[in-house]
C-alpha cells in the first residue's frame, strides 16, 4: 500500500498544482526562483494520502515542480497535458502578450487587427478564431466571452502582464471533467504569483514606437502579503497608418496562509485603445503598400476590471477549493473586411459593440479515502456563471452610425443590423474518480453535466426575443500503465462541448445586412451547445537521459464548426460536422544545468463530413476541407541560462499551409519566424536584455483568409487571398532592476 498512498498525495497536490489546475492557489516554485536570484527553491509539501488501514498518516516525499523539464510520470494524466514554469516564459523572445499560450505544443497565436483585438488561436486542425474550443483560465476565472459581439468564446490575452504569469498548466483534448465550455480542443490555466521572488520594474522601449514600463512589489500587510503591479504599454508597429496601441494593466493581490490553508483576493484592471491593421486583399498590395491599410479609422477600444476571490484547505482525508469571482467587460471594435464590395459609397466598416457584468463561482471539494484496500480520490464540482450582456452590430462609416446601401440589390441597411440585452448563464456540475488499481495501473473516470440558459431580449426586432435551453452529458474516462523503464501509456476518450451565441438559439428572422437583404427572411435557431467527442492514445518517457519527450495521437470529432465569416467578421454556425486527427510530439532536453533545447511537431488534419459548397471558391462544387485549419506547426528553441551571467534564447516557429477555401483551391503559404533574446546580470540587481523579432526579416504573412471583396468603389469584385503580414524585423531592449 505504501507506493498507492504514494501515488494518492503526490498526484493529488502535483496534478492539482502543476498541471491540471485543481488548485491554482498554491505555490510551487519553479526556475523563476533562481532567475530571480533565489538559489533556494521552496518545496511543496503534498497532501498525505488516504490514512492506511492502522489509520497513522503516511508522510510523504517533497514534490518539487519547476517548469517543463520536470518528470511529470506518475502525475499527470495524459501525453499532452503539462506545465511551463516562469523562467521559461520570461526569457521566451515574444511580440505581443498572448503568445506565452505558444509555450502549450501544438498552439499558434496570431492577429489579424490591431494589437488591442483578441489574437487569433489555433490547435489541433482548428481555426479556433479568438477562442472557441479553446479554454483559458486566469486563477481559475474565464477568460473565454460566451455570445460576444465579435466571436463565440472571444478571449482577450491583452490583459494578462507576462511577469506576473507563476506557470502555464495545459491540457489538450474533452478528457477533464472540471473543464466544461470551450476545452475541446484544449486549454490553459495561468497561474499569478500571489507573492513575488524578489520586487522588480522593467523598463523597455524599440522600434515603430514600442516602449513598456512594468513593476511589481510584495509588501508585508498584517498576517498576510499584499502584491501590487502595473504595466503600460505603446506600440505604433510598422504599419502606414500606426496601430498607436496604448493599454494600461494593473493587479492588486492580498493573500494569507499557505499551501494548506489559506486565501487570496485579486483585482485586474486593464483599459486598451488601438487602430486597426486590418488584414488586406492581395490585389491592395500595389494600392496601400505590404504594411498599409484601405480604412485607417478601424480600430477600437476595450476594457475589463475583475475581482476574484479563492479559499483552500487541504487535509489528510479531504481537500476543498472555492473560487468565485466578477467583472465588467467593454469592447467598441471597428473593422472593414470587404471594403466597397456592399456600398460603394459609404464603404463596409461595421461596429461591434460588447458590454457585460460577469458574476460566477467554482467549487470543489475532494474525499481521499480507501475502496477495498485501493486508494480512491472522488472530485464533486460545481461551476456557475452568469454573463449580463448588452451588445450589438452596427453600420458604420469613419466609425460614425449610418445607413447604408446595398449595391447588388439598392437595399437600405439601417445603421442598427443587430442589437440585443440578454442573459447567457451557464450551470456545470461533475465528479470525478481516481483509483490506482494495482501499482502499474490506475484510472480517471469522470462525468460532467453542463446546462445553458438564455433569456433574449431584441432591441432591433422582437420576432427574435425569447428564452432557450440546453443539456449537455459528457463523461470522459482516461487508463494510465506503468511506469516501465521511465514511460508511462496513456489512453483516453471522452465528450466535451462548445456554446453558441445565445441570439441564434432564439432567432427566427435574418437581421438585414448584405448577407440577408431581404426584410423578414426567416431564420432557423441553432442548438446552444455543439458536442464534440474525442479519443488519444500517448507515451510519455524519460527512458534517455534528460530528455522528456511525448507523443500523442489524437482524434475528435464536432457536430458542428464555428467559422468567421469574411463579410461580416463575426461567426457563423455550419451545419456541417467535422473530423479532426493529428499526431503531436514534444520534446525537452537539458543536457546540462545552464543549456537546454526543445522540438515541438505537430500535424493535424481537419475535414468535413460531407462536401461543403458555402465555404468553396466561387464555380466550384466544394470540398470536405475545413477552411483556415491548421496543419503542421513547429515550435523550437535553444537557450542558455544563467552561464557567468549571460542568458540567451533562439526561437523557431514554423505555422504550415492551410487550405482557405473547402475545395483546397485557395491556400495559404507558410510562415517562418526566428526570434532571439540575448540578457545580461550585471550584478544581482540589474540585468539589460535585447530582443532581435523576425531576426531573417521575412515577409510572410501572420495569417490568410480567402473571400470576396472591392478594393476600390470603382474596381470589380474579386474573390482572392487575403491577408495580414508579419511584423518585419526589429529591435527592442529592456533594463530590469531587482530589489
Amino acid at each position: 500500500m505504501r507506493r498507492v498512498h504514494q501515488w494518492l498525495g503526490a498526484a493529488t497536490v502535483a496534478v492539482w498544482c502543476a498541471v491540471g489546475a485543481r488548485a491554482e492557489d498554491l505555490t510551487t516554485n519553479d526556475e523563476s526562483s533562481g532567475a530571480a536570484g533565489q538559489e533556494n527553491h521552496e518545496r511543496v509539501q503534498p497532501t498525505p494520502g488516504a490514512p492506511s488501514q492502522s489509520n497513522k498518516v503516511l508522510v510523504l516525499p517533497e514534490v518539487v515542480v519547476e517548469g517543463r523539464q520536470d518528470s511529470l510520470i506518475g502525475i499527470a494524466e495524459s501525453a499532452s497535458q503539462g506545465t511551463t514554469g516562469a523562467a521559461q516564459l520570461g526569457t521566451r523572445p515574444t511580440l505581443r502578450s498572448g503568445e506565452i499560450l505558444e509555450t502549450v505544443p501544438g498552439v499558434i497565436i496570431t492577429q489579424h487587427a490591431g494589437g488591442g483585438k483578441a489574437n487569433q488561436y489555433f490547435l489541433r486542425g482548428f481555426n479556433l478564431d479568438h477562442g472557441t474550443d479553446f479554454a483559458v483560465f486566469l486563477d481559475g476565472m474565464p477568460l473565454n466571452l460566451p455570445t460576444h459581439a465579435h466571436g463565440e468564446g472571444y478571449s482577450d490575452m491583452n490583459t494578462v502582464i507576462p511577469e506576473f504569469v507563476e506557470r502555464v498548466n495545459y491540457e489538450k483534448g474533452p478528457y477533464y471533467a472540471d473543464v466544461g465550455n470551450y476545452g475541446s480542443a484544449g486549454s490553459a490555466h495561468l497561474v499569478f504569483y500571489k507573492t513575488l521572488p524578489q520586487d522588480f520594474a522593467i523598463v523597455e522601449g524599440g522600434m515603430y514606437g514600442y516602449a513598456r514600463g512594468v513593476f511589481g512589489l510584495t509588501q508585508k500587510l498584517g498576517p498576510g502579503n499584499l502584491l501590487l503591479g502595473g504595466e503600460v504599454y505603446h506600440d505604433d508597429g510598422p504599419w502606414v497608418h500606426a496601430d498607436n496601441y496604448s493599454k494600461f494593466n494593473g493587479l492588486l493581490t492580498y493573500s494569507q496562509g499557505e499551501t494548506f490553508n489559506g486565501f487570496s483576493v485579486t483585482g485586474h484592471a486593464y483599459h486598451g485603445s488601438w487602430n486597426s491593421s486590418d488584414q488586406i486583399a492581395a490585389s491592395a498590395v500595389p494600392l496601400v503598400g505590404f504594411f498599409g491599410t484601405l480604412n485607417p479609422t478601424d480600430g477600437g477600444d476595450s476594457q475589463r476590471y475583475s475581482l476574484q476571490a479563492e479559499w483552500h484547505r487541504y487535509s489528510e482525508t479531504s481537500a476543498t477549493n472555492v473560487t468565485a469571482y466578477v467583472f465588467y467587460y467593454d469592447l467598441d471594435l471597428f473593422s472593414d473586411f470587404t471594403y466597397y464590395l456592399t456600398d460603394v459609397t459609404r464603404g463596409d466598416q461595421f461596429e461591434q459593440q460588447d458590454k457585460r457584468w460577469v458574476g460566477g463561482l467554482d467549487a470543489r471539494h475532494t474525499i481521499f479515502s480507501e475502496w477495498f484496500g485501493r486508494a480512491v480520490e472522488n472530485t464533486f464540482g460545481l461551476q456557475v456563471r452568469n454573463d449580463w450582456i448588452n451588445n450589438g452590430l452596427y453600420q458604420s462609416q469613419n466609425r460614425q452610425r449610418v445607413d447604408k446601401i446595398d449595391v447588388d440589390t439598392g437595399t437600405v441597411l439601417p445603421a442598427i443590423t443587430q442589437k440585443d440585452q440578454l442573459s447567457d448563464t451557464q450551470f456545470g456540475f461533475y465528479v470525478e474518480n481516481k483509483i490506482q488499481w494495482m501499482e502499474k495501473m490506475r484510472s480517471v473516470v469522470g462525468l460532467r453535466g453542463d446546462l445553458q440558459y438564455f433569456d433574449v431580449t431584441s432591441l432591433s426586432n422582437s420576432a427574435n426575443s425569447g428564452t432557450a435551453t440546453d443539456f449537455q452529458p459528457s463523461p470522459k474516462a482516461t487508463l494510465i500503465f506503468g511506469p516501465w523503464m521511465e514511460t508511462e501509456l496513456y489512453l483516453q476518450g471522452g465528450f466535451g462541448f462548445h456554446s453558441n451565441d445565445g441570439r441564434g438559439t432564439t432567432q427566427t428572422v435574418q437581421p438585414i445586412s448584405a448577407e440577408n437583404p431581404v426584410p423578414g427572411t426567416p431564420s432557423d435557431k441553432i442548438p446552444g451547445l455543439i458536442q464534440t467527442e474525442g479519443a488519444e492514445i500517448g507515451v510519455r518517457t524519460l527512458i534517455i537521459p534528460h530528455l522528456q519527450s511525448t507523443v500523442s495521437v489524437w482524434y475528435l470529432h464536432s457536430d458542428s464548426e464555428l467559422q468567421q465569416s469574411g463579410d461580416t467578421g463575426g461567426t457563423v454556425p455550419s451545419k456541417q460536422p467535422s473530423e479532426r486527427y493529428g499526431v503531436e510530439w514534444a520534446n525537452y532536453y537539458a543536457p546540462t544545468e545552464h543549456l537546454a533545447f526543445d522540438l515541438d511537431l505537430a500535424d493535424s488534419t481537419a475535414r468535413f463530413t460531407s462536401t461543403d459548397p458555402d465555404d468553396a471558391a466561387p464555380n466550384s462544387p466544394g470540398g470536405k476541407h475545413v477552411p483556415e485549419a491548421v496543419g503542421l506547426v513547429i515550435a523550437s528553441g535553444a537557450s542558455l541560462h544563467d552561464w557567468y551571467g549571460w542568458s540567451t534564447n533562439l526561437r523557431l516557429r514554423y505555422f504550415g499551409p492551410r487550405d482557405l477555401t473547402s475545395d483546397g483551391i485557395f491556400q495559404s503559404a507558410s510562415t517562418l519566424l526566428l526570434n532571439a533574446e540575448t540578457s545580461y546580470e550585471i550584478n544581482p540587481r540589474w540585468r539589460i536584455a535585447a530582443e532581435v523579432l523576425n531576426l531573417l526579416d521575412r515577409r510572410d504573412h501572420d495569417i490568410d483568409y480567402a473571400y470576396e471583396s472591392r478594393i476600390t468603389p470603382t474596381a470589380a469584385s474579386a474573390f482572392e487571398n487575403v491577408f495580414h503580414p508579419v511584423e518585419p524585423i526589429q529591435v527592442r531592449v529592456a533594463l530590469r532592476a531587482r530589489f
